[in-house]
């Protein structure tokens, strides 16, 4: 039985109303004058084993300017002078840092200091986090401190507290409008949501946006990740939806395949999508 995320025939027909009512434009899905309407960046997961200088160097040679950084790229246990140094060391070399790793936040006043510490030592728009579910109140306390931004990460079907978006989007209504989403679309298709859908109903808080494929199919506790536009997810369906809704904010893309070169499949995910933007 086909799932509604999956690249179905419903799906392709919605992708053809989407084109018929003006959103795709010039290439596949683009804006007046060919430019870009999505900001591409990349999570530096995708390249946890490689060092900073390496991990810059590839992301100049794709041509992406947006970097979300993993732990092993700025240490968010360390103090606030390391994230600040590991931060500014992306910074001097012409990229933006528009995030984090996904960061937890528990409910100890002490902790979440620390976690909103490091993240305005290192200048972050977003922090990308896993709040515990009864840490809310203090962690609304903390964003209005520092007026930080949080996004709350769904993680699959074998995560017992936010596998959907919608338990992350259920989460937050209570609190202030600066702590919303960040949807990763494999785990959201594994947990049963359509990453398409949840977009334009999250939109309002949809804050990051971790955009990959996968083989996996829903309900499975292990992902099997591949090549962006290569596994079973409506990658150009997500994308027509961005554009739709005008998301703001960064698309960051998670390359999560092991491969000897995740330069490689990191680049050809990236081509994929900018082929579809035009």
């Amino acid at each position: 039985m086909k799932s509604s995320f999956l690249l179905s025939r419903r799906q392709a027909l919605k992708t053809a109303a989407l084109a018929a009512a003006g959103v795709w434009a010039r290439g596949v899905l683009g804006a007046p004058g060919g430019a870009t309407v999505l900001q591409l960046g990349v999570a530096s997961y995708s390249l946890a084993r490689l060092s900073p200088e390496e991990v810059i160097a590839a992301l100049k040679k794709i041509n992406i300017r947006n970097v979300s950084l993993y732990k092993t790229h700025c240490p968010w246990g360390g103090t606030a002078d390391q994230c600040r140094a590991a931060a500014q060391k992306f910074r001097d070399a012409g990229l933006t840092v528009t995030g984090s790793g996904v960061i937890n936040l528990p409910n100890d006043e002490g902790a979440l200091r620390k976690a909103f510490d490091n993240a305005r030592a290192a200048g972050l728009p977003t922090m990308i986090c896993k709040p515990a579910k009864d840490a809310f109140p203090l962690v609304e306390k903390f964003v209005k401190e520092y007026d930080i931004r949080l996004a709350v990460h769904n993680h699959g079907p074998e995560d017992n507290v936010y596998p959907s978006p919608y338990d992350a989007w259920n989460a937050v209504q209570p609190y202030d409008r600066r702590i919303g989403l960040c949807i990763d679309v494999g785990h959201a298709a594994r947990a049963g949501a359509d990453p398409v859908e949840a977009f334009r109903k999250c939109r309002e808080r949809l804050y990051d946006v971790h955009l990959k494929d996968s083989l996996a199919m829903p309900g499975a506790l292990r992902d099997i990740p591949t090549e962006v536009g290569k596994g079973h997810l409506d990658i150009k369906g997500m994308i027509a939806a961005l554009v739709e809704i005008k998301y703001p904010h960064v698309v960051a893309f998670e390359y999560e395949k092991q491969s000897e070169d995740p330069v490689a499949g990191l680049a050809e995910s990236v081509s994929y999508v900018r082929k579809l933007l035009g």
